[in-house]
């Protein structure tokens, strides 16, 4: 993960190189302020802003975590399209193993109950990514899985995980960009970033197709 600190980019409205003006038409709007999203956005080197999507996150009745996130993301970036002009991006994410989803523990209690319950198993992460054109009125929607393979864990190494990376606010009691990647066995997909929560290589192919060339 790179850190932030190194990045050229110091803040979302800033450009990290010179662009040609036709490059972007339209800004780009990232539907999220979670922080770690922002930091993998910044990576890629274009100007944007964020906004708080208020929408209702419920899943429907009967609703699979693929159909959730997708129609989740696209409502997102919807939500700021009702009142703000630009490519907007929504993402949504929710970790399953088995038939459970996992939630975001928000205490300690909580988290280390999470990670003694996911000790030698298989999450999958579905990732809902959208790209929202205002103008056209279009969305490119997109659902990418990863999977991660948990080590046997015993409860002193959950308990040293927990302090040192406090990820109460994350869905699965981890944080892969942190010290979170020690509980895993292995990892399967085609996008490392879409553990993170935005999938940043189909991300850069929605760019492409919507007239901003990366690098």
């Amino acid at each position: 993960m790179i850190n932030p600190r190194n990045l050229a980019i110091r803040t979302t409205g800033i450009h990290s190189r010179p662009m040609n003006s036709t490059t972007i038409r339209l800004p780009l709007i990232l539907a999220s302020t979670s922080p770690f999203r922002r930091e993998l956005l910044e990576r890629i080197g274009i100007a944007f802003t964020t906004a708080a999507p208020e929408i209702d996150e419920s899943a429907h009745p009967g609703e699979k975590p693929p159909a959730l996130v997708r129609r989740l993301s696209e409502a997102k970036a919807r939500a700021i399209g009702a009142s703000r002009r630009g490519l907007i991006i929504g993402s949504d994410q929710v970790a399953t193993t088995g038939d459970d989803i996992l939630g975001k523990p928000g205490t300690h209690e909580k988290a280390v109950e999470q990670l003694k319950y996911l000790s030698g198993k298989n999450v999958c992460f579905h990732t809902g990514l959208c790209l929202l054109n205002t103008e056209t009125d279009t969305a490119d929607v997109k659902v990418i899985p990863f999977n991660v393979q948990f080590r046997q864990l015993d409860e002193e190494q959950i308990e040293n995980y927990l302090r040192a990376d406090t990820p109460y606010n994350c869905a699965g009691s981890f944080k892969s960009e942190g010290l979170g990647i020690t509980l895993f066995e292995r990892m399967e997909g085609d996008d490392p970033t879409a553990l993170v929560g935005l999938p940043l290589i189909e991300l850069t192919t929605m760019l492409r197709k919507a007239g901003i060339v990366l690098p």
